[in-house]
């Protein structure tokens, strides 16, 4: 089994802008930079600002367009050039996308640049197959997170790497002890050596890897010193520095900065939805949900509006996430037009559940929470929740959680005990009207009390404002009901408090 492997996407800064907008996949498409011109020794004028070809992608290379030329040269060449400005945003969450794709296939990644990840291979056979079926599963988390990647597993990082970067298909896999064959082609310049060292090697008739392998390595040494051994290991497959771990941000971001100013909720809403799929696509790589989502979005006149999110289940659906995103936008609007939006998630592990095998099925968790921030916003945050009861002997005392989804119940056996009554509250207890004989219930409503047991008398809180006493009685009337009735000892109110099924 190959020890390493190498996740490599070409023109990163170009597909961290495909990835945002898609279609862009299919147009020539280059970013764009300020390049600064100083002016020439002795002139008076200030130094002037060129708009310069960051990166390019495939569509835009194949039209001659390359990154340094100025964007007038780049459209005189390409006249369909689609262009978008370098965001910093774009690139860096779309590096965490690719890094975190990886995780989800080893544990151990490391970050060798934009575009280049490193994956320890070590073991996965046991998850994942042979080194195929490893790189196989590399490429699909890849494209899951919006990336067209090649893939090559090797004895080495730097053979995978340079295989990777050079290959023509999308997947390679080098078999142990081939490293150096594997290399001997590759141009010179994919060591990407300083100048110097470059123009040295070019003048000794040295144009691939392999040619530089075969030097000598004691002449190499004496000859181009540190630097020209460094180039000499890595043209032989070996790895100088150690293996750097990668461990995930404490937080999951997905940004998309906008062109134009959006002043209506209709428009907000399409552009959160591609921020949400790309943000659940990296949860979905890595196996996780999210448990609450921050919005910010940056407003034109200056300042932020900022919104949490708080979602009662965790979940990685984009779908029941836009709505609930959509109805707290609907309840707390910004308060100018947004020119930009960032969505971060806060991670969790997604709980597994299973239903009972003798109970209805339970709604999905996503339409759940869904439905609780529909409730929330047509009587309050306040008034939604799961009840708790207090230790007080007050009847009906209790308070407000948060909600969470209900565990499975405990298994009851049929142990053929008798059969007990339910008692089926009213809430709110409704008034009735009794006619009692002394403290005793003798008619509820005009139907005549058969039987009755009571009063269980209770009070509390007599030092507050709030204070309480009442009578509880169970009554048999006439007409077969059971129920049970209070009698308010402050206000001589009488209540229906249940019926006993």
């Amino acid at each position: 089994m190959s020890r390493f492997a190498c996740v490599w996407v070409d023109w990163f800064t170009a597909a961290a802008a495909e990835r945002c907008e898609p279609a862009l996949r299919e147009r020539p498409l280059v970013i764009l930079g300020v390049r600064v011109d100083s002016p020439t020794a002795g002139a008076a004028a200030p130094p002037t600002a060129n708009t310069t070809i960051i990166d390019a992608n495939a569509a835009a290379r194949a039209e001659g367009v390359r990154p340094g030329v100025t964007e007038t040269e780049a459209r005189a060449r390409c006249p369909a050039l689609v262009s978008r400005p370098w965001a910093e945003a774009h690139v860096a969450s779309a590096r965490h996308a690719l890094l975190e794709a990886a995780l989800g296939v080893s544990p151990r990644v490391e970050d060798a640049g934009a575009g280049i990840v490193h994956v320890d291979a070590a073991g996965l056979t046991r998850l994942h197959g042979d080194a195929a079926a490893v790189g196989r599963r590399l490429l699909r988390q890849a494209e899951r997170v919006g990336f067209a990647a090649r893939v090559a597993l090797a004895e080495s990082r730097t053979v995978a790497r340079l295989v990777a970067a050079n290959a023509s298909g999308s997947l390679t896999v080098v078999p142990a002890g081939s490293e150096e064959r594997a290399l001997a082609a590759v141009p010179l310049a994919a060591l990407g050596l300083d100048a110097h060292l470059a123009t040295a090697l070019a003048q000794w008739g040295v144009r691939t890897l392999g040619e530089l392998a075969a030097l000598p390595r004691a002449g190499v040494a004496v000859r181009l010193g540190p630097a020209g051994l460094c180039a000499h290991d890595r043209a032989l497959g070996r790895d100088r520095e150690p293996f750097r771990a990668w461990t995930p941000p404490p937080f999951w971001e997905e940004a998309q900065g906008l062109e134009w100013e959006v002043d209506s909720l209709g428009a907000l809403t399409l552009v959160l939805e591609c921020v949400l799929e790309r943000l659940c696509a990296r949860l979905a790589a890595a196996h996780l949900a999210a448990d609450a989502l921050d919005v910010r979005l940056e407003l034109a006149p200056g300042g932020h509006h900022e919104r949490t999110v708080t979602l009662a289940v965790p979940m990685g659906e984009a779908g029941p996430m836009l709505a609930l995103v959509t109805l707290e936008l609907e309840a707390h609007p910004p308060g100018a037009a947004v020119t930009r939006v960032a969505v971060s998630a806060r991670p969790v592990r997604a709980r597994a559940g299973q239903g009972g095998l003798w109970q209805p099925p339970a709604p999905a968790l996503r339409d759940l929470g869904a439905v609780l921030v529909r409730l929330a916003e047509l009587v309050g945050p306040d008034n939604v929740g799961s009840p708790a009861l207090l230790d007080s002997h007050r009847p009906d005392a209790c308070a407000l959680l948060a909600f969470a989804p209900p565990h499975e119940p405990d298994e009851v056996s049929d142990d053929g005990s008798e059969h007990r009554l339910v008692l089926r509250r009213v809430r709110p207890a409704r008034g009735v009207a009794v006619e009692t004989d002394g403290e005793r219930p003798a008619r509820v409503e005009g139907r005549r009390v058969v039987a009755c047991a009571g009063p269980w008398r209770a009070s509390g809180e007599w030092w507050d404002a709030e204070a309480w006493a009442r009578d509880e009685w169970d009554a048999a009337l006439a007409d077969g009901v059971l129920c049970r009735l209070a009698h308010d000892r402050l206000t001589r109110a009488w209540h229906l408090d249940g019926v006993y099924d």
